[in-house]
């Protein structure tokens, strides 16, 4: 008999990579190609909604960034807009920007210059550092596109202190009419128009696929649990469009 757990998606698996180091490739190759215009495409695609949701992500987590000397890890960060709105949140708090993709991190440097972060190439499921050095890690759409959700995860508690916590931001799958409207925008429209801004056409064809083969709210909850992670949980954003998962160390 094969239980619930050995049917359970691994990671993400972008058209014909077969196997995690090839999907792990396949992802950082498509994120390289759309840099120039991903901030771009990301306020244009969402209508500004994204410049929302990490604030509000941001916000959450307000009674850990309050700590003197708060160390934070924003994961698979891109041009770091998440980590940016966890600075805007805290006077003393330190950010630590982790990506795989060099011209993401390039950006990401002009924006971040002069701000309390640092960068680091490095791939999420290998990170170069220690045990128990955040008391924050975030990630707002890079987690969904890991080659191993529960490598991630088990990567996330060990870089994060006892009484730490973690804020997955990440797209969902609204329900009900509004579902059927934005599913519509979603898979016919956006892909289009991220190809004809981007220049590039494969990124916006995957987006909407690696959304649904992410975990459902209550099973990626239980994944957080199985890993490890207390009081797991998801806040919709914007009727369910997004939402924030949430775990404590």
């Amino acid at each position: 008999m094969i239980c619930d757990q050995d049917k359970r998606v691994v990671g993400t698996q972008p058209p014909g990579a077969a196997g995690e180091e090839a999907a792990a490739t396949a992802v950082r190759e498509m994120f390289s190609a759309i840099a120039p215009r991903y901030d771009l495409l990301n306020h244009v695609l969402s209508i500004n909604v994204d410049r929302l949701w990490w604030r509000r992500a941001a916000r959450a987590f307000r009674h850990i960034l309050e700590r003197p000397g708060a160390r934070v890890l924003d994961l698979c960060c891109g041009t770091c807009d998440m980590g940016l709105a966890i600075l805007n949140e805290s006077a003393d708090a330190r950010v630590v920007g982790a990506d795989f993709a060099h011209p993401m991190l390039r950006i990401a440097r002009r924006k971040t210059a002069g701000k309390r972060f640092a960068l680091v190439e490095s791939d999420a499921l290998r990170l170069p550092v220690k045990d128990e050095s955040f008391d924050l890690v975030v990630s707002a759409f890079g987690f969904r596109n890991l080659a191993n959700y529960g490598a991630g995860l088990h990567e996330i508690l060990r870089v994060l202190r006892p009484g730490g916590e973690v804020g997955i931001l990440d797209f969902g799958n609204p329900k009900g009419v509004l579902g059927a409207l934005y599913g519509f925008y979603f898979r016919r429209v956006l892909p289009k128009i991220g190809a004809i801004i981007s220049g590039v056409r494969g990124p916006y064809a995957y987006l909407p696929a690696s959304v649904e083969r992410f975990p459902e709210p209550s099973e990626m909850a239980a994944r957080m649990r199985d890993a490890g992670f207390r009081e797991a949980g998801w806040s919709p954003y914007t009727f369910g469009i997004a939402g924030l998962y949430r775990g404590q160390k």
